[in-house]
């Protein structure tokens, strides 16, 4: 199990515990330079006291767990405004709701896809791009973020 994976599950449940949701967790192996990066959400958003809190929880358990044997710099931030989909639960939570999304091989002779999440079932996006419905597989997204309009 990778370092990204082995943070999630140590620190998922503290983090939920504090009433927050884990995001996501990336870890950039860059040896000094490293950094393990947490994303969190809440209700309402994410602040700076937020994210000072639930690092210094963080920080605890990976001192104590002592995953990664040298130098990184631990960041936990908001998901943003264009909060990334990771999961299957997280396309089921945002249904009906603007993304974007590229895929990693072609479906219908293109990669690159913007509509409105209609469904997801069985591991399979439904994507409605101005009345033109594709199905993508989640294990060929790439990348799929919200689109946030101002």
């Amino acid at each position: 199990m990778d370092i990204a994976a082995r943070t999630e599950e140590l620190v998922t449940g503290a983090v939920e515990s504090e009433g927050y949701e884990l995001v996501h967790v990336e870890f950039l192996d860059r040896g000094s330079a490293s950094v393990l990066r947490v994303f969190i959400d809440k209700p309402g958003g994410i602040n700076l006291g937020d994210c000072q809190r639930i690092s210094r929880h963080v920080s605890v358990l990976l001192d104590v767990e002592d995953l990664i044997d040298h130098h990184y710099t631990l960041e936990v931030s908001s998901p943003g405004l264009e909060r990334p989909l990771y999961k299957a639960a997280d396309y089921l939570r945002f249904r009906g709701r603007e993304v974007k999304l590229a895929t990693t091989s072609m479906i219908e002779n293109r990669r690159n896809f913007k509509g409105i999440l209609k469904d997801f079932s069985e591991g399979v996006a439904t994507l409605d791009c101005q009345g033109e419905v594709f199905r993508i597989p989640i294990e060929q997204i790439k990348k799929a973020n919200l689109v946030y309009r101002f």
